[in-house]
């Protein structure tokens, strides 16, 4: 089994920045992409950023030029670094592992962590 746990949400004022992570345990092999997604109040929920297992990283419009996703393999875990935060931003951030495989016999599966806050005040 994997678990992912997120920290660094909270409160911020606008124009402040916070910094997301999110470590993956367990049974790992690989791991295709790691992501953050969050969800507002009455509002689906969207992807934030992703960034492939080759670095590549993609971005919402939303959020391109104020967000930097990196990721750590050594370490199992992805950052989210937000700047620039607005009042908009605020929603529950939920961390996601892709296609992760536990052994070279097992199939691929993703998983989700249990969200974090982010609050941003205007």
């Amino acid at each position: 089994q994997v678990q992912l746990v997120e920290s660094g949400g909270g409160l911020v004022q606008a124009g402040g920045s916070l910094r997301l992570s999110c470590a993956a345990s367990g049974s790992i092999l690989s791991i295709n992409a790691m992501g953050w997604y969050r969800q507002a109040p009455g509002k689906q929920r969207e992807l934030v950023a992703k960034i492939t297992s080759g670095a590549t990283a993609n971005y919402a419009q939303s959020v391109k030029g104020r967000f930097t996703i990196s990721r750590d393999d050594a370490k199992n875990t992805v950052y989210l670094q937000m700047s620039s935060l607005k009042p908009e931003d605020t929603a529950v951030y939920y961390c996601n592992a892709e296609g992760v495989r536990s052994s070279w016999w097992s199939s691929r599966s993703d998983y989700w962590g249990q969200g974090t806050q982010v609050t941003v005040s205007s």
